[in-house]
């Protein structure tokens, strides 16, 4: 059991399948620049580092690629145009997790939410997910100078909700809510699904994996 008042939970990949609208924003934004779309599958592996790494590797078909500075100057906005109109495309919210966010608050936990997507998108994200009303604290990519796996995003939050950081614990899907965790001084769980840029779940320090958020609330003791 993992002893906590508040919950930091991860958005895309651990609340939410967003894959569907940021690989439909990345196929508008290539067919526009006049270069060949990625299989969707692809850009699944691609995200996880936020926007801006995100069309890099779209823009290079790789995970470590640097395109064209004249090319990613050109294409950063005309992703972020698209992806205005399909940051909930197709989306879907995972299974067990309202179930999971309604058993959380129904214990009296405290919940924010930590993301590497900027307020822009994760706002709307949340909102038409129908997800934002679980969390009166949200710490997107763009609310401090940094994202995970930095620490200061969940220290932020810690701040905001009023506890210290060893009495909170994050649910993400990534090394990078892991590492954030782990240097924040707070618990980690990990989903078994959702985006980890094709690393193995196994591979990642978490205390625990879980298959949905429902499970990840019965390890949570108050």
């Amino acid at each position: 059991m993992i002893r906590a008042r508040a919950v930091l939970i991860d958005l895309d990949g651990t609340l939410v399948d967003s894959i569907p609208g940021l690989a439909e924003a990345a196929r508008r934004m290539m067919l526009e620049l006049g270069l060949p779309p990625l299989p969707q599958e692809q850009v699944r592996d691609f995200v996880g580092k936020g926007i801006v790494k995100l069309v890099e590797r779209v823009l290079t078909g790789r995970a470590d690629g640097v395109p064209d500075p004249a090319l990613f100057e050109r294409a950063m906005p005309v992703y972020e145009r698209h992806y205005r109109d399909t940051v909930a495309w197709n989306c879907a919210v995972y299974p067990g997790v309202i179930a999971g966010l309604d058993a959380m608050t129904a214990r009296g936990l405290q919940l924010g939410c930590v993301t590497n997507k900027s307020g822009a998108f994760s706002e709307p994200l949340l909102e038409q997910m129908g997800l934002a009303r679980y969390f009166p604290v949200r710490v997107a990519g763009d609310t401090l100078p940094v994202k995970k796996p930095d620490p200061a995003p969940l220290l932020h939050a810690a701040k905001l909700i009023g506890v210290q950081p060893s009495s909170m614990v994050m649910i993400g899907d990534s090394a990078n809510d892991a590492l954030a965790a782990r240097r924040a001084g707070c618990p980690v769980i990990c989903v078994s699904y959702g985006y980890r840029e094709g690393a193995d779940i196994r591979s990642i320090d978490t205390d625990a994996i879980v298959d949905s958020l429902i499970e990840a609330d019965g390890l949570i003791e108050t």
